[in-house]
């Protein structure tokens, strides 16, 4: 999986909780919490879903490095399971 791929796909979860946002001007580094205006509970289920979609766990202490778009595709790609 390259890094568009998962890009895509962070951005494809990001529209399931924050249907009313536009994510085609989504600034990569923007910090999401703020750019979306989702709240805690929000950004948890998010953090799931990245966890579900792409077989990486993320522990608790790592949320807070994880607060934008670039930020959140950087860790997959190194901690995402490689197929093949």
């Amino acid at each position: 999986m390259n890094d568009e791929q998962i890009r895509q796909g962070v951005v494809r979860l990001l529209g399931d909780i924050a249907p009313e946002a536009d994510l085609a001007s989504l600034d990569p580094e923007a910090r999401l919490r703020d750019e979306l205006d989702i709240d805690s509970m929000d950004a948890l289920n998010f953090l799931i879903a990245i966890d579900a979609e792409f077989g990486v766990d993320i522990p608790e202490a790592d949320y807070p490095r994880l607060a934008t778009v670039n930020a959140i595709v950087a860790y997959v790609a190194k901690r995402a399971p490689r197929s093949g």
